[in-house]
């Protein structure tokens, strides 16, 4: 890492929202920002939302003498009054994105005087405590970027290392291998080929594979927003253990290994990506056999980014 590097603090805890944490640090780490994953429990592992397991790198009660260039909050955090109250006086950069963070920015006078945003429901009671509540998808004003929820939290990334780190140039370097869309306020443009009917009697029971090097954002989404949904959605580990890397160094706890998982019928399989993992994937013989199964009983798949190329297609798996 850079001596150079900008340092980010980005605490996690029981409850946090996983989509906002894991974009945050990926987003951030590709743009080669030096992040420390902090969990505000008394070990390292946390239970975020909607049942994904994340391990942090460090405690936050380990981190508050450090320095950092900016501290990042996602939405389900406790309240962290002291640290953030110290960056705020060190005239350094802090962002939140959802509700209890901001509401509780605005308790702490940090707002006072700026334009902000929260999660729709808690603008009333975010209204007093700053200079206006806007209705942005992200807001940046002075040293602060606030934003809305989950769906926002790419461009609340993205505006975090621009606007506050890095500058536009480092932003189109970085935003180009992530193919984030133009605008993201631009209509879903969806194209579908030969489709079927799906239906369920019961809530989907749906696997989600991931290994060391898995793209941790797709994953965790994938597995985040299924779950929203009421599916039963199960994390299998490929690897010889339920932790894994994935590609930006979050660490990932799967529900069981692949063995395990062999032994359950899946209404739906979906693959993440990332190099690594696809290639992981690939190698997996359990796996491979689990997806041409599922394409003999005429169950659906599906695959992002690396792994239809590397996974799907060597095995068939895509012709109809």
């Amino acid at each position: 890492m850079s001596s150079t590097s900008k340092k980010v603090l980005v605490p996690v805890a029981n409850g946090s929202e996983p989509i906002e944490a894991v974009i945050m640090i990926d987003v951030l780490r590709r743009s080669g920002a030096d992040v420390t994953v902090a969990s505000v429990e008394k070990q390292l592992r946390v239970d975020a939302c909607h049942g994904v397991k994340i391990v942090a790198d460090a405690l936050v009660s380990d981190c508050h003498d450090a320095v950092f260039d900016l501290i990042a909050l996602p939405g389900g955090m406790p309240v962290l009054e002291t640290i953030v109250k110290k960056q705020a006086s060190a005239g350094r950069l802090y962002a939140v994105v959802c509700a209890s963070l901001d509401v509780a920015l605005g308790s702490w006078g940090l707002l006072k005087g700026l334009k902000a945003t929260c999660y729709p429901s808690f603008m009333e009671q975010l209204a007093p405590a700053c200079a206006a509540t806007v209705e942005s998808r992200v807001q940046q004003d002075g040293k602060v970027v606030t934003s809305r929820g989950p769906g926002t939290t790419m461009e609340f990334a993205v505006e975090s290392r621009e606007q506050q780190l890095y500058g536009k140039e480092k932003v189109d370097e970085v935003s180009g291998p992530l193919v984030e869309r133009a605008n993201h306020r631009d209509e879903f443009t969806i194209a579908e080929f030969n489709p079927i009917q799906w239906t369920f009697d019961n809530s989907p029971q749906i696997l989600v594979p991931i290994a060391n090097g898995s793209e941790e954002m797709e994953a965790v989404i994938i597995i985040d927003i299924l779950r929203r949904a009421k599916s039963n959605v199960v994390v299998a580990s490929v690897e010889d253990k339920l932790e894994i890397l994935a590609s930006r160094q979050v660490k990932l706890v799967a529900d069981m290994l692949i063995d395990e998982a062999t032994k359950l019928s899946y209404d739906l399989i979906v693959l993440p990506g990332g190099l690594g993992g696809a290639q992981a994937f690939a190698k997996s013989e359990k796996l491979v056999n689990m997806l041409k199964k599922q394409k003999e009983s005429n169950r659906p798949y599906g695959a992002i980014c690396a792994s239809p190329a590397l996974v799907l297609e060597p095995h068939g798996l895509l012709k109809v």
